[in-house]
């Protein structure tokens, strides 16, 4: 296709492409289907046979109901008598519940000094990770002259584990980790 443009400089032919409209997502409905005899299902699944394109409109009209075109490589093609709007939401919704969750890693750090209200309040969010199913690492951190006492730690350790036992299983047993830390990963149960 070619455009006759006149300008400062004089005329000038152009080519302009021509764009295809941009492909609408889903199944065409109601005054979007065209082609005319098509084949038509009932609400309920029954089958209503090969009827022309303005009475299925009229007959799911009557319904309160869409016309959606459910195969469109079919000659003539296959529309269904339904409601649209609840078969969007439906679909939607078993995309939603289908998506998994992704297990993300949370960490618990303390100190082997730390207070009881502290551990208490750690605990609470570790089980609340564990509710939704993520995984906890809990870290135990020493500083300076702590490193003279790695045992305490590793009581620690053993005491977070021993309490969050009935909402966890241990996937790491607690150990080590260089030179200053005591890890242990504990999964949801």
């Amino acid at each position: 296709m070619t455009r006759n443009i006149i300008g400062a400089r004089g005329s000038q032919n152009l080519v302009a492409f021509d764009r295809q409209p941009q492909q609408q997502q889903g199944p065409r409905i109601n005054e979007q289907i065209r082609i005319s005899p098509l084949r038509v299902i009932d609400g309920d699944g029954k089958m209503l046979g090969v009827i022309p394109r303005d009475e299925a409109l009229t007959l799911a009209r009557q319904q309160d109901l869409d016309l959606v075109e459910v195969a469109s490589s079919e000659r003539p093609p296959v529309c269904r008598i339904m409601d649209y709007g609840k078969y969007k939401y439906e679909q939607n919704r078993k995309t939603r519940k289908a998506k998994t969750h992704q297990h993300v890693l949370k960490e618990i750090r303390v100190s082997p000094g730390v207070d009881k209200h502290d551990l208490e309040f750690k605990l609470k969010h570790a089980r609340e990770f564990l509710a939704h199913k993520d995984k906890v690492q809990i870290t135990v951190q020493f500083k300076g002259r702590q490193m003279a006492h790695m045992e305490t730690g590793l009581e620690l350790v053993n005491k977070i584990v021993e309490s969050l036992a009935e909402v966890a299983k241990v996937e790491r047993m607690p150990g080590r980790e260089g030179r200053n830390k005591i890890t242990a990963l504990l999964a949801p149960k």
